[in-house]
């Protein structure tokens, strides 16, 4: 894909993450897609911070969504080749200190595959 296309793509997710909108967040993952997170891995040890499939996706943000309703993006930079970008961006809490994340987001045919998060 055109690195501009993955731009696109997660400028999207951002939106949808913001607005908190499930359904249009989902919409960008394929069926069988993977997430690691190391927050998963403290909220649920079990997984080992890696979830499969937009079940667990859903299950996992909508948690997310209902425990941290003030959650925001803030978008610093975009780095993308033809088959991923780079995410970096600061993740806003009312009453917790900001967070500089990086997270790479895997993408063929216009559907996130994977997606990996980093805390800096």
């Amino acid at each position: 894909m055109n690195p501009q296309d993955l731009k696109d793509i997660a400028n999207l997710w951002f939106k949808a993450f913001n607005e908190q909108n499930l359904d249009d967040l989902l919409n960008l993952y394929d069926e069988s897609a993977e997430h690691y997170s190391p927050k998963l891995k403290i909220r649920d040890p079990a997984t080992n911070g890696l979830i499969k499939g937009k079940n667990a996706l859903r299950n996992w943000w909508k948690d997310c969504f209902e425990r941290l309703p003030t959650l925001k993006y803030q978008v610093n930079k975009l780095t993308a080749d033809s088959e991923q970008v780079f995410m970096e961006y600061t993740r806003n809490v009312e009453g917790e200190e900001d967070m500089e994340i990086g997270e790479v987001l895997e993408i063929k045919d216009g559907k996130i595959l994977f997606s990996r998060v980093y805390h800096g």
